[in-house]
Formats: structure tokens, C-alpha cells, sequence
């Protein structure tokens, strides 16, 4: 059943190693919540597990056993007790996996992993203890764990000190889908959109597969967004608190932050998260940030020149974006909230906001159009300050690069040619002409232009050294 799997190449090619290996293999899989982890694990073995089991959110040791049980009894057919603790549990199934061919492949699969992990239950110890005495000693099996709980993941398997210190053999962080694989994963579910609709729908979802698979070929993008959003109980109404509760212990803190992060386009240091939320600039906070950062509802970059090296964290999920945006205040309200207010000020001032974390999330294939794929390079954003002498200027995204070149970048999404006129073109020259005053750089300056349809050719557009189009954008990364 591989035909179905959209995109993940270089995760099946993986995959498909740890199959050839002649040792045992385990693979930790996370990801973001409904970005298609189990999907993935399903298709790609074609559902033909030795052993899998899935973890039961929120629930006590003694269902999560009744349910590791009921697998085992599935999967060997038999009618075992439940046991009553997990090296119990494990010694069960070592017993019954003991029984398979010496010369079979073992695929164990261990679905929403964190879940089984409940308080003083001793979860992972035993786990640890079945794959260290068992497990990897065998050159058959691979044991696959799985999570959307990347924070748990993170701290628990990848960063272990204890017993799965430096056990792993393959690490799959699944990211979101990109445009193309977006557009791929729709016309295979026979949606045919342009791609300024496709973007649109990005802004909006994200590239994550769940959420696509909820659009309907028979409604025009809005009336979809308006069916799953902003209807009452629609199918993606209560999202949010279902995301957060499940990836986060905590998720009232987290959702704090994310708030915080929301209100603040660019981005905030830590000591501006730490003001804002009441939370000292160490400990928690630090744990919060990087948690975050782990599950890709936040970005970390830095800001260009910081001698500091301070990292601003910018929340970049699209779907949190949404949320705060519009849905917190007007979801069930107004059953047709979006297509009433598509075409308002702060709808269109949103979408040219969210372009921006688009062309981000999208530099590899704005590099590829530039030209300069194999240059290494790095991206941030810069700002300064108004003073008495002159004004403020910032710049949302910058390309660095090795070869004494920065871009400077322009991001705009308009439903046709983006024309420059006079005023908008002596503000980039006030603030091409700050930047280079300001961070002091000797290297060759570009003004770059990512739009929707491109820059409308007039007396002021002779300044844009070199542009990408939207297309761009949907091209596949070789």
C-alpha cells in the first residue's frame, strides 16, 4: 500500500534500511499532532505487524495493560490475564515473539508511546529493559515507537541517559507537507485548485494531512473553511483544545505562551516572553520554548547582526495562527464568518502576514529559483528602532549567504502583478540604504521579490534585482 503514501521519501528510503539491516532496528517516529505518523508506520509495512499497540490518552496503568493485553491475545491468539505490571507485560510478549521464525522480519509497532507512560506506572524502565535484554540481542526485529507527545519523545527516547542511551537506529521527525506534496495529497483526494487557492488553504491548515483530508471536492475553499471552522460542532470546530491537551502536559502554559507569541508578528526573546507571561527566563520557560520548538509550533532564528546571539522564537503553525486570529472569537457564531469576511482589511492584512511564514517555511525552493541551492546560507530577520534622525525599518527575511551576497527580501500576496509605486519605492531604498548604515555589512545587496504573480513592470521596478513567483513555491526539492 505504499501507492498511497504522499511525499515522505527520504523517510520510506530510511524505513526501507532499517528493513535491509541485519540487526535489530529501533525507530523512534514523532511529529507534530495529525501529521500522519501512523499513517505512514501503516502503509509502509503494509499493516503486517508482528505486535502493535496503541496507548489510551489519559487513562490509568490498568488500562493500559487491559489494552497491551487485548493486542497480544489479537495478534497470537490467545486469551491471557492481564498482568499486573509492565516487566510482567513485556515478558509475555517476549515469550510469544520468541515463537515467530528465526528468519521472518519482526515488525513491532508502539503507537502514541507517551501514552502508556502514566505516573509511577514504570512504564519506560520496563520497556527499556525488554528491547536492552531482549530486543536488540535478535538481528529480526524492528521496534517501532510512535508519538505525537514530541516533547515526551524528545526527553524520554531521543535524549535518554538511561538504559536507551544512544539505542536508537533511525530518528523520523515527520514534518508537515510543503506546497507540492499539499497539491499532491489534494488531486489525489480529486481537488483540483489553482495554486493561489492552495496557498490560501495553507495559510489556514498548514501542510497537515489530517486537516486536508477534511476538505470536500464539492465546496469552493471558503464554504469548506466555513463547513469544518466556523460552523457549529463542524468537524474541526474544538481542534485547538483537543491539540494542545494532548501534546502538552501543562497545556494551559503553553497556550499562554503561544497567545503571547501570537500578538507579536516577528517574533519576542525569551526575556520578552519571560516579562509578558510572568515566568522567570530560565527553568520552565526554557522548557516551554524548546518544547515547542520540538513539536514545530514555534520557530527559533535569529536576528541579523545580534552580537548577543539572542534567538527570537516566532510562532509559525498555521493553524494556531488561524485560531487566535479568527476562530477563538467567531467560530459557531457566524456560519459563514469566512466567506463574509474575505475580503475585509484585516483578512487581507492576515494573508499577506501568513504569505511571509509561507515563504519561510519555503526557502529551499526560493533558493532553487534564485540559484543558489548548494550555497550555504543562513536566514534571518532584522529590524532597528526609530531615532531622532531617522525612521524605523525592518526586514522580515534575509538570505546571508557564503557568497558574500545577502537578499533582501519583499513578500507580497495580492490577487495580481504587485505594483511598486513611487512612495513604496523610496521606502526601500530608506531601508536598504538603513540596514547597510546600521549592520555595517561590506557584502552585495539584492532586493528580492516573492509574490503571488509577480512584480508589474513600471518606472520603479528596475530596483528588484530578482524575483519568485507563487509557482515557485510549488516546486519539488530534488
Amino acid at each position: 500500500m505504499r501507492d498511497k503514501i504522499i511525499g515522505r521519501t527520504i523517510e520510506c528510503e530510511k524505513l526501507q534500511n532499517c528493513l535491509n539491516a541485519n540487526t535489530s532496528q529501533l525507530v523512534i517516529v514523532y511529529g507534530r499532532r495529525r501529521v500522519g505518523k501512523t499513517f505512514l508506520i501503516n502503509q509502509f509495512f503494509d499493516d503486517e505487524f508482528a505486535f502493535k499497540v496503541t496507548g489510551i490518552y489519559s487513562k490509568p496503568k490498568e488500562m493500559q495493560l487491559q489494552a497491551f493485553t487485548s493486542s497480544i491475545n489479537l495478534y497470537f491468539h490467545d486469551n491471557l490475564e492481564v498482568p499486573k505490571n509492565w516487566i510482567e507485560a513485556f515478558n509475555i510478549l517476549r515469550i510469544k515473539l520468541s515463537e515467530y521464525s528465526k528468519d521472518k522480519k519482526m515488525v513491532l509497532f508502539f503507537d502514541e508511546f507517551p501514552w502508556f507512560d502514566t505516573q509511577k506506572s514504570d512504564f519506560l524502565p520496563a520497556f527499556e529493559w525488554f528491547w536492552n535484554d531482549w530486543g536488540c540481542a535478535k538481528d529480526n526485529i524492528i521496534c517501532i515507537v510512535c508519538g505525537s507527545a514530541t516533547s515526551w519523545m524528545v526527553e524520554h527516547i531521543d535524549h535518554n541517559k538511561g538504559g536507551l542511551f544512544n539505542r536508537q537506529n533511525l530518528r523520523l521527525y515527520l514534518e508537515p507537507f510543503n506546497l507540492y506534496e499539499t497539491k499532491q495529497f489534494l488531486l489525489k483526494n480529486n481537488i483540483e485548485w489553482s495554486d493561489y487557492d492552495i496557498a490560501e488553504c495553507y495559510m489556514i491548515m498548514g501542510g497537515i494531512p489530517f486537516y486536508l483530508s477534511q476538505l470536500s471536492n464539492q465546496y469552493s475553499l471558503n464554504k469548506n473553511i466555513d463547513e469544518l471552522f466556523f460552523k457549529k460542532h463542524g468537524a474541526l470546530w474544538d481542534e485547538f483544545d483537543h491539540l494542545y491537551s494532548t501534546l502538552f502536559s501543562n497545556s494551559k502554559m503553553y497556550i499562554k505562551i503561544v497567545e503571547i507569541l501570537s500578538s507579536k508578528k516577528i517574533g519576542l526573546t525569551r526575556q520578552e516572553i519571560s516579562e509578558k507571561s510572568g515566568l522567570s527566563p530560565n527553568g520552565n520557560l526554557s522548557k516551554i520554548l524548546d518544547n515547542l520548538v520540538n513539536s514545530g509550533f514555534v520557530r527559533s532564528y535569529l536576528f541579523y547582526g545580534n552580537k548577543k546571539k539572542q534567538s527570537l522564537f516566532q510562532l509559525c503553525d498555521y493553524y494556531t495562527l488561524f485560531y487566535f486570529k479568527f476562530l477563538r472569537k467567531n467560530a459557531g457564531h457566524d456560519e459563514n464568518f469566512w466567506s463574509n469576511s474575505y475580503d475585509n482589511a484585516s483578512t487581507k492584512a492576515w494573508r499577506g502576514f501568513i504569505f511571509e511564514q509561507i515563504c519561510k517555511d519555503h526557502i529551499q525552493q526560493i533558493k532553487q529559483k534564485l540559484g543558489i541551492a548548494g550555497v550555504l546560507s543562513s536566514e534571518s530577520a532584522w529590524f532597528v528602532k526609530s531615532d531622532e534622525e531617522n525612521d524605523g525599518a525592518q526586514v522580515d527575511m534575509l538570505i546571508d549567504r557564503r557568497d558574500h551576497v545577502v537578499n533582501i527580501c519583499e513578500m507580497k500576496f495580492s490577487h495580481d502583478e504587485f505594483s511598486i509605486d513611487k512612495d513604496y519605492e523610496q521606502n526601500l531604498r530608506r531601508k536598504i540604504s538603513r540596514f547597510i548604515d546600521v549592520s555595517g555589512t561590506k557584502k552585495t545587496i539584492q532586493l528580492t521579490f516573492v509574490t503571488t504573480y509577480g512584480v508589474k513592470k513600471n518606472m520603479y521596478s528596475s530596483r528588484v534585482t530578482n524575483q519568485v513567483v507563487l509557482s515557485d513555491l510549488f516546486k519539488e526539492i530534488y
